[in-house]
């Protein structure tokens, strides 16, 4: 992983490096990768890898805006907080996804908690997932997953890329994907909550329309409220 940090304030920049550092010492993890740019433009010429990308909002030069939708262009599972002091930004920001919005003076205990889900944002995302046919095992990010599906004997992995028929059941599936992202709304199908389009008391459509998945109606008011969580972790 590698966390990059935007900002034409080198104070700043010192202080977002120390919370994260004490973020990960204090979780007793492994600091990964810090990488900081003072401009827009030296950030959009970094060659590496982008996961996490704190963004300043007024830099002279390429504005924070711009910054953020070239980013997401590139890469549109990047996961961007934009910082600012002026709050008239934030739709502009809003409108290419931004994970969380800070305001300066940033708030340490609040930082550890945005911080917190982007981790495990990130780890959705990243996830390996294999898939074993018949055939062959292949191995594909969870995110790709749109649905299980059972479907008499067969149980089918819907993913972005094609249908697979999978040699396990429905159990091993419950069991293996990551539950703050996947649901069982029925019992022929786990499905995945970043690819819903929309959904009433029976039904889920996923992919726009490409796919639609039973939703039990005992369990609308769980999976409406699980989904509205995803949706909150996703700001």
């Amino acid at each position: 992983m590698r966390i990059l940090i935007c900002d034409d304030d080198t104070l700043m920049i010192q202080q977002l490096k120390k919370y994260i550092i004490l973020y990960f010492e204090s979780n007793h993890l492994k600091c990964p990768e810090l990488v900081s740019f003072t401009s827009g433009e030296s950030l959009l010429a970094d060659k590496g890898d982008k996961d996490i990308v704190i963004l300043d909002i007024e830099m002279p030069g390429m504005n924070g805006i711009f910054v953020g939708n070239e980013l997401k262009k590139r890469n549109k599972n990047i996961i961007i907080f934009v910082v600012t002091s002026y709050s008239e930004y934030l739709d502009e920001a809003m409108r290419f996804h931004v994970f969380r919005y800070l305001s300066k003076p940033l708030d340490k205990q609040r930082f550890f908690r945005n911080m917190k889900d982007a981790i495990v944002y990130y780890n959705t995302l990243t996830i390996k997932i294999p898939v074993e046919t018949r055939t062959g095992v292949y191995t594909l990010p969870a995110s790709y997953i749109i649905a299980i599906e059972a479907q008499g004997r067969k149980v089918i992995v819907h993913t972005i890329k094609q249908d697979f028929v999978s040699v396990h059941t429905m159990e091993y599936w419950l069991k293996l994907l990551p539950t703050n992202s996947f649901f069982q709304t029925h019992r022929s199908f786990i499905i995945n909550f970043e690819h819903v389009t929309d959904f009433d008391h029976t039904t889920i459509n996923l992919m726009n329309h490409h796919l639609t998945a039973y939703l039990t109606r005992r369990k609308y008011s769980s999976f409406k409220n699980a989904y509205l969580l995803y949706l909150e972790s996703m700001r």
